[in-house]
C-alpha cells in the first residue's frame, strides 16, 4: 500500500462544489420567469423545446390495438387487465377500471411511483378502486422499467440508476419515454365510447406525481390534475436524490418550474405537499414560491382559483385525505360537481393480489412488452452503426469550457509528494500530488480520481507506476476525493444529476480537469514533456476521452475500465450514473476512444474480471 497524503488540511472541500451547484441553479432559475400576460406568453414553443430535450416525440394516428386478456369484475364496477401500443414495437400494460351503469364517464389516467410493481401496487391500486365506485373511468398503466416491464416478467426492479440514465446516451430519456407512454394512454381514454373526452384528469404522488404535473404540461387535453409530494423547484432538485425519470436534461437552462405549471393553464392542477416529506426538493415551501409564479398566467386567463396548493402534515405519502382532496378536486373540474373541497368519506375497497391484476401470466409476457435493457441493447447498436468520431462534436457533447490554472500554492512535501491546491480559471480548487519521473525518458502520467487518499493507496496501478519510474500527477476530480460531498457514497450520482439539469456532465468537468493539470505540467516540465493518462473506474472514461481529444499520442492506464459505455447488468454496483454522457454514442463508444487515445493501453482490476 502505498501511502498517499491529503492536499489540504481540515477536511473536504465539497462545500466550495455545492455552492458552485445552487449558486448556477439560482442563477438560471431566475433568468426564467413568467410573464404576466396572455399576449407574453408561447406555451407551444415551450412544449415543443421540452420535448426535444426529452429526446422523444408521439404518432397520436399510430393504432393503439388494445389487448384485453381478462377481465376482474368487483361488483360496481370491473377491471380490464389490457396493453396498447404506444409506439411501433411498444405495449404498455395496465389496468382499466370501469363503473357499472349509465355513462359516460369522466375518464383519469393514474400514474405510480418509485413502486418497482408499478400499477400492480396497493396503494396504486387504492385509487382505481375507490375512484371507480366515484364514476370515474381509471386506467393505470406501470411506468416504462416497472411491473410488469421490468427486466424479468413478475420480477421488480427500479427503472432509474445506471438503467434509465442510459437512455440519455442514445438522446432519449426515461421522462420521455414516460409522457408519450402516458399521452398514449390518453388517446385510448379518449377512443373509448363510455369516457367523456373532454373530461380527463391525471394523478399521482412522488414519480407518478412528477409524471402527472409533465402529462398535464405537455398535453392539452388533460382537464384537471393532482400530482402529489412531487412539485418543488427545478432549482431545489439540483443536490436532492431525484430519479432520472424526473430528469429534464438541461432543463434549467428551458425554464423554470413555474413555467411548467404554466403550461396547464387555463386548466386546473392542484400540487400536494407534505410538511414532513424528508427531500427538500418536495417542501412545500419550495412548491409555494412555484406555484406563486405560475399563478400569474391563471390570472391572465381569469381562473386563478385553477392553480391551488394543498399541504398536508404527511411526510411522503398520498393517503386517505388526499384521496378525498383528489375527488373533491375532480368532482368539481370534471364533473362540475361541488365546490371543490374534499369528499366527506371514502368508499371502502381491498386490493387485489398483484398475480391477479397483471394482464399477462408471470413469465409470459409478449416481446412487445419491451423491457429497457432489451430496448438499449437495440438503439444502442443502432446509434453506434451511425457513430462517427468527431473532436468537435465530443466536445460539444461534454460541454467543455476552457479552464486554465488561475493560481496555485505548493505546500510542504510529504512522503516524496509534491503537494499543490490549484484555484482554476473558473474558481475551482483542486488538490495535487506530484512525483516526477525518476527515469526522465519516462512520461508523467495525470491520473483522475474521484476516490478517497485511503482508498486509492490501495490501488495497483500506482505501485506499478512508482516502480517503472514514471511521474505521477493524481488529481482530486471536481466532485471527488478531497472536492467531496459531505453526503457519503451519492457524490457521484448526486453530482452527476445536478449537473445534467444544469445543461453539462460530469465527465465533462473531469476532462475539463485532466485538460488543466496538461497545461500546468507542461508549463512545468517544458512543452516537450510526454503525458499520459490514468484513471479508475467512472473516472477511466475520463481519462479515455481526455486521450482521445488530445493532440498526440496518449499511453493510458485504466483501472477498472469499462469495456463499453453501452448499459450491461454488470455494469450495476461497479459504475455509478458518474459515466453517464447524454448523446455520447453518437459520436462514440470506448474502444473508439481507446483507438483515437493512439498509444498503449494497460489494464488493471482491483478484483478478479
Amino acid at each position: 500500500m502505498i501511502d498517499l497524503p491529503n492536499v489540504f488540511n481540515g477536511g473536504f472541500l465539497g462545500d466550495l462544489v455545492e455552492r458552485e451547484l445552487r449558486n448556477v441553479a439560482l442563477k438560471k432559475d431566475r433568468m426564467h420567469q413568467v410573464p404576466f400576460t396572455k399576449e407574453e406568453w408561447d406555451p407551444q414553443a415551450l412544449r415543443q423545446k421540452i420535448m426535444a430535450a426529452m429526446g422523444t416525440e408521439i404518432d397520436h394516428d399510430l393504432p393503439l390495438d388494445v389487448e384485453i386478456t381478462k377481465t376482474i369484475d368487483c361488483g360496481p364496477y370491473e377491471i380490464h387487465c389490457l396493453s396498447y401500443v404506444s409506439r411501433p414495437g411498444f405495449r404498455v400494460t395496465g389496468n382499466l377500471y370501469v363503473p357499472k351503469g349509465e355513462g359516460p364517464f369522466p375518464g383519469v389516467i393514474n400514474l405510480h411511483g418509485h413502486w418497482s410493481q408499478g400499477r400492480l401496487a396497493g396503494r396504486v391500486q387504492m385509487r382505481g378502486h375507490i375512484l371507480a365506485q366515484c364514476g370515474y373511468v381509471v386506467l393505470a398503466v406501470d411506468a416504462f422499467g416497472s411491473g410488469e416491464r421490468s427486466p424479468e416478467h413478475g420480477v421488480y426492479s427500479y427503472h432509474g440508476g445506471l438503467l434509465g440514465g442510459s437512455l440519455l446516451q442514445i438522446g432519449e430519456s426515461l421522462m420521455g419515454r414516460q409522457v408519450v407512454d402516458n399521452m398514449r394512454g390518453v388517446d385510448l381514454l379518449c377512443s373509448l365510447p363510455y369516457v367523456i373526452k373532454e373530461r380527463i384528469g391525471a394523478c399521482g404522488a412522488s414519480g407518478g406525481g412528477n409524471q402527472t404535473m409533465w402529462l398535464a404540461a405537455m398535453d392539452e387535453r388533460i382537464t384537471a390534475a393532482v400530482p402529489v409530494v412531487s412539485v418543488g423547484s427545478f432549482q431545489s432538485y439540483v443536490l436532492c436524490s431525484n430519479c432520472m425519470c424526473e430528469l429534464l436534461p438541461g432543463g434549467l437552462e428551458i425554464a423554470n418550474e413555474a413555467e411548467v405549471l404554466a403550461l396547464v393553464a387555463p386548466r386546473a392542477i392542484m400540487p400536494v405537499n407534505g410538511v414532513l416529506d424528508d427531500n427538500p426538493a418536495f417542501n412545500p415551501a419550495q412548491t409555494r414560491r412555484t406555484v406563486d409564479e405560475a399563478k400569474r398566467i391563471f390570472r391572465a386567463y381569469g381562473v386563478p382559483g385553477n392553480l391551488r396548493q394543498m399541504v398536508t402534515e404527511e411526510h411522503h405519502f398520498f393517503g386517505p385525505d388526499v384521496v378525498k382532496a383528489l375527488i373533491g378536486w375532480f368532482d368539481l373540474h370534471l364533473k362540475g360537481e361541488g365546490d371543490g373541497e374534499a369528499a366527506a368519506s371514502l368508499p371502502s375497497w381491498d386490493p387485489l393480489p398483484e398475480d391477479e391484476v397483471m394482464v399477462y401470466p408471470k413469465g409470459n409476457r409478449p416481446a412487445e412488452v419491451i423491457s429497457i435493457p432489451e430496448y438499449l441493447k437495440i438503439r444502442e447498436q443502432e446509434v453506434l452503426d451511425k457513430a462517427e468520431f468527431d473532436p468537435e462534436q465530443l466536445r460539444e457533447i461534454l460541454k467543455l469550457e476552457d479552464v486554465s490554472v488561475k493560481e496555485m500554492s505548493r505546500f510542504s512535501a510529504r512522503d516524496n509528494w509534491e503537494r499543490i491546491g490549484i484555484e482554476g480559471s473558473d474558481g475551482r480548487l483542486t488538490p495535487l500530488l506530484l512525483r516526477l519521473p525518476a527515469d526522465p525518458a519516462k512520461e508523467t502520467v495525470i491520473l483522475g480520481t474521484a476516490v478517497t487518499k485511503l482508498t486509492l493507496s490501495a490501488n495497483p496501478m500506482i505501485a506499478e507506476l512508482i516502480r517503472g519510474g514514471y511521474g505521477i500527477a493524481i488529481v482530486d476530480l471536481w466532485g471527488g476525493g478531497e472536492n467531496n460531498l459531505r453526503v457519503s457514497g451519492a457524490n457521484d450520482a448526486y453530482y452527476a444529476r445536478s449537473l445534467m439539469w444544469l445543461g453539462k456532465c460530469l465527465q465533462g468537468k473531469w476532462v475539463e480537469d485532466f485538460f488543466m493539470i496538461e497545461k500546468f505540467l507542461k508549463a512545468l516540465l517544458g512543452k516537450e514533456a510526454v503525458l499520459g493518462a490514468a484513471g479508475i473506474g467512472d473516472s477511466a472514461v475520463a481519462a479515455s476521452l481526455f486521450a482521445a481529444l488530445r493532440n498526440e499520442p496518449t499511453p493510458l492506464w485504466l483501472t477498472d475500465a469499462p469495456e463499453t459505455l453501452c448499459y450491461a447488468k454488470e455494469k450495476e454496483g461497479k459504475h455509478s450514473q458518474a459515466v453517464i454522457i447524454p448523446g455520447i454514442l453518437s459520436c462514440c463508444d470506448m474502444p473508439l476512444l481507446l483507438e483515437h487515445a493512439g498509444a498503449s493501453v494497460k489494464k488493471f482490476f482491483t478484483e478478479k474480471k
